[in-house]
């Protein structure tokens, strides 16, 4: 199978539109990154913005064009490679942020839905890691990443070896909606039983998560370049995601021993500290079990709360309520593109706090439920598997 580059078989186009608003003309989509899910879809809700006629020609967005993200306050969003392929619905109706970069494919050598495929390789994921490199806001260049090295066989086996991958992924996607239903159900379980955080109709007692506490909170500790002592640290990945990650950690050096209080510990409720993105600041979980090999890092909190006060799954839910929400966000203060919150700013958060017997019968509910979703979250975690040994047969020729 020979390789050729990616500037070889596809152009980037112009995004750039100005910020300039347009009285009394036509308004289109917007695609940002935040249109952009982990599945290379647009979703969400898009921003409408004028444009005149003369301004808008070169700008929309085609069928089979890719959007590949360029540039975000979050540089998950860039080395996580998310990258879009327009579709039928949404050609000829957008337009790309200057955030994206719009590439278009030479359907003459490569079949677009190839391409996306290749472009969301763990290949792909780690060129673009070694081009963006260490910088704080980083910026995926088109003249580098038009370097980007492709496997390209034949056009009617790229489009094959995109139908195989299509099926794999249907299957993968029926997976990942079960536990989205999953999800959904365990907040209507928690809706029934308590209502609305926000409106609070039943008039539960409001607790602050101060009084909720059995010890002060803490910091996790940070690791140093400079140290000596090797040890596993949790990423943040383990608790901005829909659950706790366990497999989330990595190697790091410290200046001395990390202390055994400062192992992850299935007792202590972990709030993010710091993100890019304010709508991660201050997410939650207990972790799923303790991880005395592994320590918590500086960009968590750590809270211990009193088992006769709050049940953890009740606290995990009520934590991700837009009640608490809210206030976490507008408490959050941002420096350099981070958005953070302190201890003293989450001591003060409230929520509602019913009757002890009640937050356990929530949980006996949603044991059920996190039985049906260990389940498939191991059918998906196999499927993942299953996936990626087929990309790489895919990239070698050999499917």
């Amino acid at each position: 199978m020979r390789t050729v580059l990616l500037g070889e078989i596809a152009e980037s186009l112009p995004c750039d539109y100005g910020d300039d608003p347009v009285d009394g003309a036509t308004a289109f989509e917007v695609v940002k990154v935040s249109n952009i899910n982990g599945e290379g879809q647009f979703h969400g809700t898009f921003e409408r913005r004028a444009f005149r006629e003369d301004q808008i020609t070169n700008l929309l967005v085609n069928e089979g064009e890719l959007l590949v993200v360029k540039s975000s306050g979050s540089k998950a969003n860039i080395l996580s490679g998310k990258t879009a392929i327009c579709d039928a619905v949404r050609a000829g109706r957008v337009v790309a942020s200057n955030f994206l970069l719009r590439l278009r494919v030479d359907d003459a050598f490569a079949f677009p839905k190839y391409l996306w495929y290749v472009l969301n390789s763990s290949k792909s994921k780690a060129f673009v890691k070694t081009i963006v490199g260490a910088s704080t806001y980083p910026n995926l260049k088109w003249p580098l990443y038009a370097s980007h090295p492709i496997p390209l066989p034949p056009l009617a086996q790229q489009q094959r070896i995109a139908e195989v991958l299509d099926r794999a992924e249907a299957l993968r996607a029926k997976r990942r909606f079960s536990l989205v239903q999953l999800d959904i159900l365990t907040r209507a379980i928690f809706f029934d039983l308590f209502g609305d955080p926000a409106t609070n109709l039943k008039e539960w007692r409001v607790l602050r998560l101060q009084d909720a506490l059995s010890m002060p909170l803490r910091n996790g500790l940070s690791p140093s370049h400079a140290g000596r002592i090797t040890a596993k640290v949790l990423t943040l990945s383990a608790i901005t995601g829909n659950t706790f990650d366990a497999s989330a950690w990595k190697t790091s050096t410290f200046h001395s021993r990390p202390p055994s209080d400062q192992a992850v510990d299935e007792n202590d409720f972990l709030i993010c500290r710091g993100n890019g993105n304010v709508r991660l600041v201050g997410k939650g979980y207990f972790p799923t079990g303790g991880m005395s090999d592994v320590t918590f890092p500086d960009t968590m909190i750590a809270a211990r709360v009193r088992p006769e006060r709050l049940e953890r799954a009740f606290l995990q839910q009520v934590w991700s309520s837009n009640a608490v929400r809210r206030q976490v966000e507008a408490l959050a203060r941002t420096t350099n593109g981070t958005f953070k919150v302190n201890q003293t700013m989450l001591e003060g958060i409230t929520f509602i706090a019913p009757p002890l017997p009640l937050q356990q019968e929530f949980a006996r509910r949603v044991s059920a439920v996190e039985r049906l979703r260990s389940a498939h979250q191991a059918s998906l975690t196999r499927m993942d598997a299953l996936f990626a040994a087929l990309q790489h047969r895919a990239f070698r020729g050999e499917l």
